[in-house]
């Protein structure tokens, strides 16, 4: 059994997509819009080009996204996404990728556990750690 995660951005979706291909290198491996569905029922006014699924890899790690079918507000609150690069030039170069646009959390620097960590939640209020393994 795997444990995937899914991101659910308010219209943002294809934003956040294009951020995530040239911060992170993510590699799209679906993208279906509303569209494009089977069910005409999905689709409402306005929602044709919005993103209903999408597949993004990153690394090893498949992250799903969607443009929130809701009218409820997405938030996302109590996680944080983990990248573990190599080095502390790769975490640096990712880190201030993800800031740019977001809020620092907790900025770059060593701790007991990592010779490079800090946390930042990027424009789309994902929140992400960055640890490189000691």
């Amino acid at each position: 059994m795997n444990v995937l995660t899914y991101l659910f951005f308010e219209g943002s979706c294809e934003e956040a997509i294009e951020f995530y291909r040239h911060t992170l290198d993510a590699q799209v491996d679906m993208l279906m819009r509303y569209q494009d569905s089977p069910d005409p029922e999905m689709i409402t006014a306005g929602s044709e080009n919005k993103i209903l699924h999408a597949e993004l890899r990153i690394g090893d790690t498949v992250l799903m996204a969607s443009d929130n079918p809701s009218s409820e507000q997405s938030s996302f609150q109590g996680f944080s996404l983990s990248l573990s690069p190599t080095n502390a030039a790769d975490a640096d170069r990712l880190f201030n990728a993800l800031a740019d646009g977001g809020q620092v959390q907790m900025p770059l620097g060593k701790t007991f556990w990592s010779p490079c960590f800090g946390m930042v939640t990027d424009r789309f209020g994902v929140s992400w750690m960055i640890n490189v393994p000691d």
